[in-house]
């Protein structure tokens, strides 16, 4: 039985695809102008897109180093950078002190020295300066 369907069925399909070509061809010769515009249009609409996205494409941001050479230059060291870090975050001296695992009193010195060498005598001070030399993002 199936001997003879199959042939049939793909007899079937190619006279489908051949009426489904004739028809294509068809339409091809009376919208020619038609579609001549419409991939045209969508030519120009991919390089236009292409183009702005590579005209208006912001440069990759680099990643932020923390300003090694005014760190050093200052002479703070990774302890207080990692202060100075939780300060800018917002944490008191015992919110800092237990998410570094230190005492309070180390803590406040290591404030105490952040502020000598960044000239600062509060907080705000000590963080501003740290961003305008680049030690803060």
């Amino acid at each position: 039985m199936m001997r003879h369907i199959l042939p049939y069925g793909a007899l079937l399909a190619a006279g489908m695809l051949a009426l489904q070509w004739l028809d294509y061809q068809r339409l091809a010769r009376t919208h020619f102008a038609d579609m001549a515009i419409f991939l045209v249009a969508a030519g120009f609409l991919v390089l236009g897109v292409v183009l702005g996205v590579r005209v208006f494409a912001r440069p990759a941001a680099l990643p932020f180093d923390g300003n090694p050479q005014a760190q050093a230059t200052l002479g703070i060291s990774p302890r207080e950078m990692a202060v100075l870090q939780e300060l800018a975050a917002g944490r008191s001296n015992k919110e800092i002190a237990a998410r570094l695992h230190v005492s309070p009193n180390t803590v406040k010195t290591h404030v105490a020295r952040l502020f000598e060498k960044l000239d600062a005598s509060r907080r705000t001070d000590a963080i501003a300066r740290a961003r305008d030399l680049g030690l803060l993002p």
